[in-house]
C-alpha cells in the first residue's frame, strides 16, 4: 500500500475514533442543532486530552524506536565485522594450506564447479 494512502487511512481512523469517543462522552441529547455550553467545553477538553496523550505517546514511541534502530544497526555492524573476520581467517587458512602443499612438493588442485547449463559434450 502506498505510504501516503496508509497515512491518510490511519489519520481518518484516528479522527473517527476521537469523534465517536468525545461525542458519546459529551453530547447528552440531540434536541438542539448546536452544542450547549457544557457540551462544547466537554468536547474541547476531550479533544485536547486526546491530542496531548497522542503527542506524548508518539514522543515515547519515537524515543523507543530510535533506541531499537540504533541497537539493530550496532548488531548489523557487529555481524558484518564478524563475517569479514571469518572470511579473512578462511582466506589465511587456505593460503597456509597452499603454502604447505607447495613446500611439501605437491600441488593443490582447486575443483572447478560443475557447469550449470546444458551438456558440455561435443
Amino acid at each position: 500500500m502506498d505510504p501516503n494512502l496508509r497515512n491518510l487511512k490511519d489519520f481518518l481512523t484516528l479522527y473517527n475514533k476521537v469523534t465517536e469517543l468525545c461525542f458519546s462522552r459529551c453530547v447528552d441529547n440531540l434536541n438542539q442543532r448546536e452544542l450547549g455550553g457544557q457540551e462544547d467545553s466537554c468536547v474541547d477538553r476531550c479533544v485536547t486530552k486526546f491530542a496531548r496523550f497522542n503527542q506524548s505517546m508518539m514522543k515515547v514511541y519515537v524515543d523507543v524506536q530510535t533506541t531499537i534502530n540504533t541497537k539493530r544497526m550496532q548488531e548489523v555492524e557487529e555481524n558484518a565485522r564478524k563475517l569479514e573476520q571469518q572470511r579473512k581467517e578462511d582466506r589465511q587458512k587456505e593460503e597456509q594450506i597452499q603454502r604447505e602443499a607447495v613446500t611439501a612438493g605437491t600441488s593443490v588442485l582447486t575443483p572447478i564447479p560443475p557447469a550449470t547449463s546444458g551438456n558440455l559434450s561435443m
